[in-house]
């Protein structure tokens, strides 16, 4: 199912927020990529350089993050980068994009060394540093498209030896169940909870497996600062499935507040469906009585010059049409 602009933009939005805050970042690197290296990543070794490639994102994809990850090896700091491309839908040249994006990030290396130490690139020991290429995908759909850029490439079986290849590290929110995040017992595993809410079933269901005690255990120590962007995220993410401004605003105090014991407990009774329906509806008399009030608008001008100028006939005839309009609107829309 295609998603509206709207709620494309929120997601990014909330996606933005997780990535860009570094303990949120450090969660997900420790805990979600599966990478023993990575255990060990604390939120002052993330540097974000998100903006230094912001112009090789297009404005579809403005919740792409890069962060310089440093990280102490044998005693010698060197640095790793970290892509995070965030997809809300299967996207099949995902691999090429981020393709793209690698070699440009590395070009870009090398010219900033060059800059520094010149002739430095064509050395023997001058080495490039890691790109850990992740999609996080968010979707409600499997995904399908290839995580190898020799799957995007024909005869890959034949010329392997000859093509650049590589695999992204897919982060398939859909595979984690409730019970598996709670296992991270960390603030991003309540985020995550409440990005997976997509159908009425999932508020039931996080509703029975969610416990309050986790809640209040996990948030006990958070700062005021996280806090808040995990309200901002939480109500990014309800705006997106179309909970009401006023609910999901109600929810995020909850957080802000520090009652998330109540917070998943709310969601037993909500029906997803019903709110989109009630939505829709109110769009469509929201649309008619704007019509009918700009209708109205352009009748009142017509009738002031045709009265000024005395053409009585001109005005019924005008007045009849009017009355036609309306009806014809009425039923178009209705």
């Amino acid at each position: 199912m295609a998603e509206n602009s709207f709620n494309s933009k929120t997601k990014d939005s909330s996606s933005k927020l997780i990535f860009e805050n570094p303990i949120l970042c450090a969660q997900f690197l420790r805990g979600y990529l599966h990478i023993p290296f990575l255990k060990e990543v604390q939120p002052e070794d993330i540097e974000d350089v998100s903006e230094r490639y912001v112009h090789m994102f297009t404005e579809e994809r403005n919740s792409d993050v890069v962060k310089k990850v440093h990280i102490k090896s044998n005693g010698t700091p060197f640095f790793l980068i970290s892509l995070i491309e965030h997809k809300a839908k299967v996207d099949y040249n995902v691999v090429m994009q981020v393709f793209r994006y690698m070699t440009f990030i590395w070009e870009d290396y090398e010219k900033e060394q060059e800059r520094q130490h010149p002739g430095s690139s064509r050395k023997k020991e001058f080495k490039y540093p890691p790109i850990l290429p992740v999609v996080f995908y968010d979707g409600t759909e499997d995904w399908t498209a290839a995580a190898s850029l020799h799957e995007r490439v024909l005869l890959s079986d034949i010329f392997k030896d000859y093509i650049p290849d590589y695999r992204c590290i897919l982060m398939q929110l859909k595979d984690y169940s409730n019970a598996e995040l709670m296992e991270k017992g960390d603030e991003l595993s309540v985020i995550m909870m409440v990005n997976k809410l997509h159908r009425a079933a999932d508020f039931v269901e996080i509703g029975e497996e969610v416990s309050a005690g986790y809640l209040q255990e996990v948030t006990a120590g958070t700062p005021e600062h996280l806090l808040d962007i995990m309200a901002q995220v939480i109500e990014a993410l309800l705006l997106k499935i179309n909970v009401p401004l006023e609910e999901a605003a109600d929810f995020a105090g909850q957080v802000k507040e520090r009652r998330m014991g109540e917070l998943f407990s709310n969601f037993e009774a909500y029906d997803v469906q019903a709110t989109r329906r009630k939505a829709r509806e109110e769009g469509i008399q929201a649309g008619i009585e704007q019509g009918i009030e700009q209708g109205i608008e352009r009748t009142n001008k017509l009738t002031r010059i045709l009265l000024e100028k005395n053409r009585i006939d001109d005005l019924k005839r005008a007045a009849a049409d009017l009355v036609y309009q309306e009806q014809m609107f009425r039923e178009f829309h209705l």
